[in-house]
């Protein structure tokens, strides 16, 4: 398993945003990884999820 979480400050950097919204994107990644069963990690965000589910790869895209 090679899952890696990460925080606002990469979520900002990879949307090239403030770390402000990127807050808001982890805590909206979070809630769908809640309501999937999985467990979170409060202000982070696991890093395959993420990708899958802003850039399509793998982790996240079989969501919505």
């Amino acid at each position: 398993m090679s899952t890696q979480m990460i925080g606002a400050e990469e979520v900002a950097k990879a949307l090239n945003t403030s770390k402000e919204y990127a807050y808001k994107v982890i805590r909206k990644l979070n809630e769908e990884m809640e309501e999937k069963g999985m467990l979170v990690v409060k202000g982070k965000v696991s890093a395959d999820y993420f990708a899958g589910r802003y850039f399509g790869k793998d982790g996240g895209s079989d969501v919505r």
